[in-house]
């Protein structure tokens, strides 16, 4: 397994990965808008997009969904109650951002937590955390978590905008802080982390993981 970063997209500056399997194919972790340059890019390293994985269905993480779709086919994948942002300029937070002309999307497949995603040798465990949005999740793969806005470097995903919730955000730090042994952790926004390090001075996961 391979795992390139692509640059920071969106007026968000949104993180984004192309997953590399043995067999040359690609699995693209989020997809923010600039479909062209995440295309020449998984061309760059000669494989073939074969999957979309969504951690959330926000604006900045679905603008180019549609555009690598009709270029590529591929499958592409949501948590169930994210699916209907895809197709909803207000769930999206388009609106509250002030941002026209994304393209909407209704093909995309609903998954569930504890579901398993497999792409050639690699399989991708669906990790359900609410909090940032209803539907966010995590994606492990190996010793790799995706973690969208979820959790970042130090921080966390906002809950103060709609569908967000600060509780269930606290539930599913804690479900992360409770994973075993240590993980990489490639982010939706800034810098990567590692679990460890998180679970050390991450105030947020601290707090959750020494909650009742």
């Amino acid at each position: 397994m391979e795992i390139y970063e692509l640059r920071p997209l969106s007026i968000c500056d949104t993180n984004s990965f192309i997953v590399a399997t043995e067999e040359n194919n690609a699995v693209l972790i989020d997809a923010p808008a600039d479909a062209a340059y995440i295309l020449r890019e998984i061309e760059a390293h000669g494989l073939t997009l074969k999957k979309i994985l969504l951690t959330h269905g926000h604006f900045d993480h679905i603008g180019a969904v549609a555009d690598l779709y009709d270029k590529t086919g591929c499958e592409v994948f949501i948590h169930r109650l994210d699916l209907p942002k895809l197709t909803d300029d207000t769930d999206m937070l388009a609106g509250f951002f002030r941002v026209q002309g994304l393209r909407k999307f209704d093909k995309a497949q609903a998954i569930e937590d504890g579901d398993i995603i497999t792409q050639d040798e690699l399989e991708f465990d669906v990790v359900h955390t609410p909090g940032h949005t209803s539907g966010s999740v995590c994606f492990i793969v190996g010793n790799v978590m995706f973690s969208g806005d979820t959790l970042f470097a130090r921080s966390i995903g906002r809950t103060d905008m709609p569908d967000g919730d600060m509780g269930a955000m606290m539930k599913s730090l804690k479900i992360i802080g409770g994973l075993g042994g240590d993980l990489r952790v490639l982010t939706g926004h800034m810098n990567e982390t590692t679990l460890d390090n998180e679970r050390k001075y991450n105030y947020y996961l601290k707090q959750a993981s020494e909650a009742e």
